[in-house]
């Protein structure tokens, strides 16, 4: 019984330690002010699909900026000259379609994004 009543404080002691909120268990303050606020989020959502020699990227713009996307794709033989295309604006909520090819086989296709 003894132990019991010398464990009960020091149990309750341990818990009102460990369920203090975090602000008076740190020392150090940050302002609220001074706290980074998160960037808008921006970007398009492309999908690219290759057929052969042949590239279709639909690029979906769920934010309220502007994006700016450009195809790039890169051919396989060397002979076979990689290209950049136009940019197009996908505005918000908006999807554009970007189109491309090579001569023969495709290695490769990605969207570039620039904020307008």
């Amino acid at each position: 019984m003894r132990l019991f009543r010398f464990l009960a404080p020091v149990t309750v002691a341990a818990a009102l330690a460990l369920c203090a909120p975090h602000e008076a268990l740190s020392h150090a303050r940050v302002d609220s002010s001074a706290r980074s606020e998160r960037p808008d989020p921006f970007g398009s959502e492309c999908r690219t699909s290759i057929d052969g020699s042949h590239v279709v990227a639909y690029c979906h713009n769920p934010y309220v900026d502007t994006d700016r996307v450009t195809l790039h794709i890169e051919c396989d033989l060397w002979w076979d000259l990689d290209t950049d295309g136009t940019p197009a604006d996908a505005g918000p909520a908006m999807t554009v379609r970007l189109t491309g090819r090579c001569w023969k086989e495709v290695r490769g296709a990605w969207v570039s994004h620039q904020k307008v």
